[in-house]
């Protein structure tokens, strides 16, 4: 343990190197100031001053803003270092990161002591932990707008109303396993599991997506997320769940516990005078409601024969539309047997037609697609949208001199080693090749062991036989290479594979090699 150290009224710089030098992984956020305090320096921590707090914990840091800034941005710095996944803002939460904090410190902190009630915190070994029920929806409610700084003025510009959210989660407390910790009566940290399907090289794998990851400012610090985190994926692993997904708030948290990046996100600016020209496909395309069948039966095709798509069910699709505007417009391409082969979600607004997700079944529907963004060149000045193939559109464009930006998106990890590996399938053209695979896993104790895995003949197994090659990795690594995301003559490079640089060329025979596409929040 380490004592928290008092950093009141130093400036953001000054805090962040004293709260490192502790071994303390610092997360900052500006707050609004009304002039009570020095525009820079810090305000509150999550912790105490001379409270102790373990190695590696994230610290919550408030610094005011400057008392001319009225909308101050609520997305924290990234920490600097790897540590305990106990952050007040939300790891695996909302993409969104939810535009702002609307008021002061003070004001927030008396909001929410009068919603959670004015009881005195108990020491940690007597918080309960259990399932959450719909009676709890209330209280998961609150902690989620609280932690992802969901205000009134944000529930109204995308059309919401608070009791509508608290309804919308009803279903999400139904069919997700939401795992609670309590403080006496009441709810002061999350962690939920939803469980979806995943095509990996073909192949349909039960996986959970992890969300609604969260805990109040003044229990971090005390190691909470991270046995949520072991509750959670132990369910996982009994139920038979062998791969978990994320979106991360803090990439190097989730390093610390086993998680690994599996996929990107592109993201592109085009102006209108370099929207391809030249593009032409011989189908049509159609404006559709968000609930069309096609619509819904096209993403269900798109995702049995692509690597890393998550198959949408119900929840997922409600998700998927829970803070899109009513203008949103769906456009599905068909060909000239009335067959649909290519969909893109877009919002026009400000002269800009915003593209949230554009796929495709063959070269035919992207070309077509592009057609038809082409049809709307007199209404918008600019293009911005988002892909998750991975690949570069620029090469494609006449004009590629556009703006590309390409980011971390999901992280993921094998939760079951083992049985994951079982329907793992590999390339057949690889050959046959026996490998002692030693996996270190400090979260969960089955996987920290050595596997002995046979491929052949496009299939792999555990098995108990000599082993020609060996390699040592952790369990994030495992998890990226499987994914495709990495190869292990790569990662080999970078130091995360141990062992001769022969075996990994061997290793990288037998794999299929494609970057995930993973493109869903839940």
């Amino acid at each position: 343990m380490i004592e928290m150290p008092n950093v009141i009224g130093f400036t953001q710089e000054g805090a962040v190197k004293e709260l490192e030098s502790r071994g303390l992984v610092p997360s900052c956020f500006m707050v609004v100031n009304d002039g009570s305090y020095a525009s820079g320096c810090v305000v509150s921590c999550s912790a105490e001053a001379g409270t102790s707090v373990e190695a590696g914990s994230v610290i919550v840091v408030y610094i005011a803003a400057d008392p001319s800034v009225e909308n101050v941005p609520a997305t924290p710095e990234q920490p600097a270092a790897s540590g305990n996944t106990d952050t007040a803002d939300g790891s695996a939460g909302s993409p969104r990161r939810l535009h702002g904090i609307r008021h002061g410190l003070s004001k927030i902190r008396k909001s929410e002591r009068a919603k959670r009630g004015n009881h005195s915190m108990n020491s940690a070994e007597h918080y309960t932990t259990r399932y959450l029920e719909t009676d709890d929806l209330d209280q998961y409610n609150a902690l989620l707008r609280y932690t992802f700084q969901v205000t009134e003025e944000e529930l109204t510009a995308t059309g919401w109303k608070d009791d509508e959210i608290k309804q919308s989660k009803f279903p999400v407390l139904e069919r997700a396993d939401v795992l609670g910790c309590f403080d006496g009566d009441t709810l002061v940290s999350q962690f939920a599991v939803y469980p979806l399907k995943m095509n990996i090289y073909d192949e349909v794998y039960h996986v959970g997506f992890v969300t609604s990851v969260c805990t109040y400012p003044e229990y971090t610090g005390q190691g909470i997320m991270k046995k949520l985190m072991i509750q959670g994926l132990t369910r996982m692993y009994e139920e038979g769940k062998t791969f978990a997904l994320l979106y991360p708030y803090s990439i190097p948290l989730y390093h610390h516990l086993g998680w690994e990046i599996v996929s990107n996100k592109i993201s592109f600016n085009i102006k209108d005078r370099q929207i391809p020209t030249k593009v032409q496909a011989p189908g049509y395309v159609r404006r559709v409601a968000w609930d069309n069948t096609d619509f819904h039966e096209l993403h269900s095709h798109f995702a049995s024969v692509t690597h890393g798509c998550l198959f949408r069910n119900n929840l997922a699709w409600e998700e998927y539309w829970r803070w899109d505007e009513d203008d949103t417009n769906v456009a599905i391409y068909y060909n000239m047997k009335d067959k649909p082969c290519g969909y893109m979600v877009y919002l026009i607004k400000n002269d800009i037609m915003h593209i949230k997700e554009m796929i495709y079944l063959n070269r035919e529907a992207q070309k077509g697609l592009w057609e038809y963004i082409h049809a709307h060149d007199s209404m918008i000045d600019e293009v911005h949208g988002n892909t998750y193939f991975s690949e570069p559109i620029a090469f494609e464009m006449d004009d590629g001199d556009i703006k590309e930006s390409i980011r971390p998106y999901a992280m993921g990890r094998i939760v079951d080693v083992e049985s994951f590996l079982e329907d793992y399938p590999c390339d057949p053209d690889g050959g046959e090749l026996c490998i002692d695979l030693e996996i270190e896993d400090t979260l969960l104790p089955w996987n920290n062991r050595t596997f002995t895995v046979r491929f052949a003949d496009g299939h792999c197994k555990v098995v108990n036989a000599p082993a020609e090659y060996k390699l040592k990795m952790g369990i994030g690594t495992l998890s990226t290479l499987l994914l495709g995301y990495k190869t292990a003559d790569r990662l080999y490079e970078l130091e995360r594979i141990e062992g001769r640089e022969e075996a990994a060329e061997r290793l990288d025979d037998v794999l299929f090699h494609k970057i995930p596409y993973i493109s869903d929040y839940i």
